[in-house]
């Protein structure tokens, strides 16, 4: 299976008695959620990790760049942030600093510009409720505010969804990211040393809670069965996996393909702090401003993310990224010190078409005391917050399974 960290011993863990078991397949946000969740509730958990480390997409890379495996923060007024808050795990993280706030730029009709058109900021203020759900985001925000204003606020909203055509989602799923992204004070916080912080933080509080986790333990559809027969299973993978880890062809729902850039430059007074595009979907960020342990002294670094469509080239994208490159930080060719492009094709989080929501997207209960947990299931949330109230959510079905099976009460409360 793979390498066994021992737990602690389940006297330090406050359990409640249970003696059901709890397998959560899949070590990244989700996994780690649904796994403290439930060993809090007092069930034995294992959790299988298919890599050396937890983590999954929430990772940060080691050197002396330390970028994460795309942007990542916590928005502090949503539930995860609280949720980390109160078992402190969240950490040192620090929020966007005031001077530089004032060096974000927009790209507008070809220009870097200081101010996003009025019409954006009108139209962020909107009520979600007030959006439709059966409508798209581009018809109902041209009657709100106008085509090009409502152009540019799609282009704005899509650094919280990684999506090439912003517009022609939901006008209720997108004005509900608008909203939060364009929130003032902004409402990201960053997590001091990237996002791999926080997930040794949460890895290092499942084990001190009695959690088993064993990593470079690759789960299969046969020894799934294996698990299944000891207790429930949460499966808290992407989508892709676990559709074929459940040979479930219904495990399916829309997401985005993003052209990720990461590049560390040496400093320039004068650089801009962000740069949205707002004549296509695209975001450019110097994440050093507000961290600089994320690259050696004397340099920046830069993380930027341009949505592409389906069958379009990564090298379109990586074309857009260097044309936000020249606008707000000249000279970026001669000053690059380190640089690395990828391709994120359906690993960006759910999606949601006109007449859907997320209770459309797949269920968390699969049947057999089997649940699901992921950035593309049936879960409420920005970003990293659907992969946090999924797992929440497999974790307490799991546990009341898991006693169920076992005949025994659980307390869940505890959560």
């Amino acid at each position: 299976m793979g390498h066994r960290e021992h737990p602690g011993s389940t006297e330090s863990t406050g359990r409640t008695g249970c003696t059901g078991h709890i397998h959560v397949v899949g070590g990244g946000l989700a996994g780690l959620t649904a796994a403290i969740t439930a060993a809090e509730s007092g069930a034995r958990v294992t959790l299988h990790e298919g890599h050396r480390n937890p983590g999954g997409r929430a990772r940060t890379a080691d050197g002396p760049y330390r970028a994460n495996e795309g942007p990542h923060a916590v928005y502090h007024r949503g539930p995860f942030g609280t949720w980390l808050a109160r078992r402190d795990l969240l950490g040192p993280v620090v929020s966007v600093p005031p001077l530089e706030a004032l060096r974000f730029r927009f790209r507008r009709a070809g220009a870097l510009r200081k101010l996003p058109p009025a019409a954006l900021l009108r139209l962020s203020r909107r009520d979600p409720r007030t959006a439709p759900v059966d409508s798209t985001f581009r018809e109902w925000a041209t009657g709100q505010v106008g085509e090009a204003g409502a152009r540019a606020a799609a282009n704005f909203a899509a650094t919280g969804l990684f999506h090439h055509d912003p517009g022609a989602l939901s006008a209720r799923f997108v004005q509900e990211r608008l909203r939060r992204l364009a929130s003032l004070p902004p409402e990201a916080r960053y997590p001091v040393g990237g996002w791999a912080r926080l997930v040794e933080r949460m890895a290092a509080h499942a084990r001190g809670l009695g959690v088993a986790v064993e990593t470079g333990s690759r789960i299969d559809t046969r020894t799934l069965g294996g698990l299944t027969r000891t207790g429930p299973v949460i499966v808290a993978t992407s989508l892709d996996s676990a559709r074929a880890l459940l040979d479930d062809a219904s495990l399916t729902w829309e997401s985005g393909r993003t052209v990720l850039v990461d590049l560390a430059v040496r400093t320039r007074r004068g650089d801009a702090f962000i740069v949205s595009d707002l004549d296509a979907p695209g975001w450019l960020e110097r994440f050093t401003a507000q961290d600089p342990s994320l690259a050696p002294a004397g340099e920046q670094l830069l993380q930027g993310q341009f949505a592409i469509g389906p069958g379009v080239r990564r090298a379109e994208g990586v074309a857009r990224a260097e044309t936000l490159l020249d606008l707000g930080f000249p000279g970026w060719r001669e000053r690059t010190t380190w640089r690395v492009e990828a391709l994120a094709d359906g690993r960006t989080g759910a999606v949601d078409r006109p007449g859907t929501t997320w209770r459309d997207r797949p269920s968390v209960v699969r049947g057999d005391d089997v649940f699901l947990a992921g950035d593309q299931v049936a879960a409420p949330g920005l970003l990293s917050e659907v992969s946090f109230t999924s797992g929440l959510e497999a974790a307490m079905l799991a546990v009341k399974a898991a006693g169920r099976r076992s005949g025994s009460g659980v307390d869940l409360n505890r959560t």
